[in-house]
């Protein structure tokens, strides 16, 4: 049987008062009392049964919690005591109009309602009723709820929106507006008219795209910039933007993306930004630079001048450039200006691609820049990469010319933030004149050493066309010359290095040139190099150039003849005479192709051939430690003996032919005979000096003939007269013998026209090492 309402309240008032967990004791109420009870105490909300005539008749624990009353104070106390003063008149009324037609109301439906403590505070509330049931005996349930926090929250969030909406109202200088997901404007604010020119109304539901030139449009820029952001949170752009009237302006744009809890773009911000004075700014300034630059082709000269543009928009501790370096696949490092403790690596080091800064920019063709050194976010350790430590900050830009990226320009300092994403724009713009600057220089550098090296082709061929001794072939038939042919052609295909060994006179030189001649590299350079006619201060810089201001007296940078042979053959002739400190140098070259020109220590790889050649024994200087043993082994790998005139007697007839035709030629006679008395003399002699003594004799008797026959002079043929075959003297008796009558001629004169060494076909240093070595001295003349 069930009870009637009275009695279901008295009995779980009487639960609620008695027990406070409304646990039901032995004897109390049946069951569904106790669940009643239960359930008001477990309600989150203050929760009050009113009866017909507006007094309490049952209460929860809450609403001491909210209210500050007992159950005892509130029970049978009229419904308004939980109700500010002012409001209980009112609420009577209302009261009793509500227990004419009680209906359900639930709690959210917009009205303000208060409620009042017992110490007289004041509260927002929300209330829900119901009607436990009907007639005289009807109860009504209130549900009473605190939203002081909720107000203070809704009130905190209202006055936030109002002073964003006034802050983005009163930034009349950046454009800010929101789009939907489509792309269409929803908010506009005064910037936004300022700038572009529309009210609001104008464009509140148009597409964004109105805003761009139509060739944007076509390309579909909008729509790819909305994508860029969804997919990436944000998009940056510069570029032309169209105003209301079809003016266009120059703009910062930036595009937000919107998301919600769960990750989904809900729309897009969008600030907008006239740039166009600050654009005009730029590019004068840009101008400016790229005349600048553009007066330099001097590399350091250039990089003095970037160092100063730079000075001009930013300050920095150091800056240098990573120019890549196609031999070793790996940036080169260029200091642009340093001071004395360097933050970045050492000039002229090479750097990495992979795993470095500047390596990850030129690969990206993406700035990079960071704001604090060290970030972990970095796949690299950039400390690691820095000499100087005390570096907080830096960024690293490619340098993108025409022929795409050739390095990066990179800045450093030692104080945190320097950089930020502002200044890389300007710096991307500036590095890109940089490389137009550098793309320009470098060229320039490489058209001035190509007309070097052609000016030191035409001034070599120029000495080459003056030298004292030109074979146009080798001429000759007998077995001791066929044995050296046939030596040049087993060896001239490959790229083996030759020693051609000899005495002065026996033309080591024309060997070379058949080598050359008939290998693969016949089409470049034959370079000649005379290591005993050098000075030896001067030798190395012959040998590897040197750049300005290498040495004193280095007003120009000069190319070594190592590296005008490139891709030919270089003739070290008298290579017995090379410094011992040298010798490295040259042992390097034949070992691994590579050499340093003095004053720098940029490495310089050469396709060369060496063919060498000398008169001395190198054997013995390397038992007496004048010649290094490695450099020894590494030049003779294949040598080729030429056998001195002596040795060849059978090919005096047809070399003193030719000398007289070659000569005849020149000096406009005919010579048509030789008598046979003279040729005997000639074949008989023992030509100390070779086929270069044999030549300078001809040319003389050709210039002394004026008939067709060859008039040798008759003080020439009895020196040659005097040196029978038969003679018990020693060859270098006979050559010494020779050497002192033909300086008491010159009256001691040794070089210069008309001097011993020429009449003696050799060089003035030869000349001097065979009186030195015959114990001829000069003052007895």
């Amino acid at each position: 049987m069930s009870l009637s309402c009275p009695e279901l309240v008295q009995n779980a008032n009487v639960a609620l008062v008695n027990d406070p967990d409304t646990n039901p004791r032995p004897g109390a109420a049946p069951q569904e009392e106790s669940k009643f009870g239960r359930l008001l105490e477990a309600a989150p909300d203050a929760m009050v049964i009113v009866d017909k005539s507006g007094r309490i008749v049952l209460a929860n624990s809450r609403t001491k919690e909210i209210f500050g009353y007992s159950r005892e104070e509130l029970l049978g106390q009229p419904v308004e005591i939980l109700i500010p003063e002012q409001f209980r008149q009112q609420h009577v009324h209302h009261r009793g109009e509500y227990a004419v037609s009680p209906r359900a109301r639930p709690m959210g439906t917009g009205l303000e309602l208060s409620g009042r403590r017992k110490d007289g505070t004041v509260f927002p509330v929300e209330i829900s009723l119901s009607p436990l049931d009907e007639g005289e005996d009807a109860l009504f349930t209130a549900a009473i709820r605190d939203v002081t926090d909720r107000k203070r929250a809704d009130e905190a969030l209202r006055l936030s929106e109002e002073r964003f909406r006034l802050l983005v109202d009163e930034v009349n200088d950046y454009g800010i507006f929101m789009l939907d997901t489509e792309g269409r404007v929803v908010s506009w604010n005064s910037g936004a008219e300022k700038i572009k020119g529309y009210k609001s109304e104008e464009v509140i539901g148009q597409h964004f795209s109105r805003f761009y030139p139509a060739e944007d449009v076509e390309a579909g820029k909008p729509e790819e910039e909305l994508k860029r952001a969804a997919a990436e949170g944000r998009s940056d752009d510069e570029g032309w933007r169209i105003r209301k009237d079809g003016s266009r302006f120059w703009a910062s744009v930036v595009i937000t993306a919107l998301h919600d809890k769960d990750g989904k773009v809900r729309g897009f911000t969008k600030i907008t930004r006239d740039i166009t004075e600050g654009k005009r700014a730029r590019e004068a300034f840009l101008l400016e630079m790229s005349n600048t630059l553009a007066a330099h082709l001097d590399i350091r000269q250039l990089l003095t001048a970037i160092a100063a543009c730079l000075r001009q928009v930013k300050q920095f501790d150091e800056a240098t450039l990573a120019l890549y370096d196609g031999q070793s696949k790996m940036l080169r490092i260029q200091a642009i200006e340093a001071p004395s403790s360097t933050g970045a690596p050492a000039a002229d080091a090479l750097i990495p691609l992979g795993g470095s800064p500047a390596g990850w920019a030129y690969t990206a063709r993406r700035p990079l820049l960071l704001r604090g050194i060290p970030n972990e976010s970095l796949p690299f350790d950039v400390r690691s990469q820095l000499a100087d430590q005390s570096v907080k900050s830096a960024c690293w830009i490619p340098l993108l010319g025409q022929d795409g990226v050739f390095g990066t320009l990179n800045l450093f300092s030692r104080r945190a933030g320097t950089f930020s994403d502002d200044d890389l724009g300007i710096l991307t713009q500036m590095a890109g004149q940089i490389a137009i600057a550098l793309g320009n220089a470098l060229a320039f550098r490489r058209v001035s050493e190509l007309t070097e090296k052609l000016a030191e082709e035409k001034r070599y061929l120029e000495d080459e066309l003056r030298t004292e001794f030109n074979f146009e072939e080798i001429v000759g038939e007998s077995k001791p010359l066929m044995r050296v042919l046939n030596q040049i052609e087993t060896v001239a295909p490959t790229d083996s290095t030759v020693l051609i060994l000899g005495e002065t006179g026996t033309g080591k030189e024309l060997i070379a040139r058949a080598v050359h001649d008939l290998s693969g590299r016949r089409a470049h350079n034959f370079v000649r190099v005379n290591c005993a006619s050098i000075p030896t201060g001067l030798l190395e810089s012959e040998l590897f150039g040197h750049e300005k201001g290498a040495f004193t007296g280095a007003i120009a940078q000069r190319i070594g003849r190592l590296e005008l042979a490139h891709q030919g053959t270089i003739f070290l002739d008298e290579v017995g005479d090379i410094p011992l400190e040298l010798q490295p140098k040259l042992l390097r070259v034949l070992q691994e192709k590579q050499f340093e020109r003095l004053g720098t220590s940029r490495t310089i790889t050469t396709d060369v051939r060496i063919v060498a050649a000398t008169n001395r024994d190198l054997g013995k200087m390397v038992a007496a430690g004048q010649f290094r043993s490695d450099l020894f082994y590494r030049l003779s790998v294949f040598p080729i003996v030429v056998p001195p005139l002596r040795e060849r007697r059978e090919d005096i007839s047809l070399l003193v032919h030719y000398f007289i035709a070659k000569f005849a030629k020149r000096m406009n006679k005919n010579i048509e005979s030789v008598p046979p008395e003279t040729m005997q003399a000639l074949t008989r002699y023992p030509w100390p000096g070779n086929i270069r003594e044999l030549e300078h004799l001809i040319e003389r008797a050709v210039i002394l003939s004026r008939g067709t026959v060859l008039n040798v002079p008759q003080v020439e043929l009895a020196q040659v007269a005097e040196g029978p075959a038969g003679s018990s003297s020693s060859l270098e008796e006979i050559e010494r013998e020779h050497i002192i009558r033909v300086l008491r001629e010159t009256n001691g004169k040794i070089g210069g026209p008309g001097g011993a060494a020429e009449r003696l076909g050799m060089n003035r240093t030869t000349l001097n090492s065979r009186m030195q070595k015959l114990g001829i001295s000069r003052r007895q003349f």
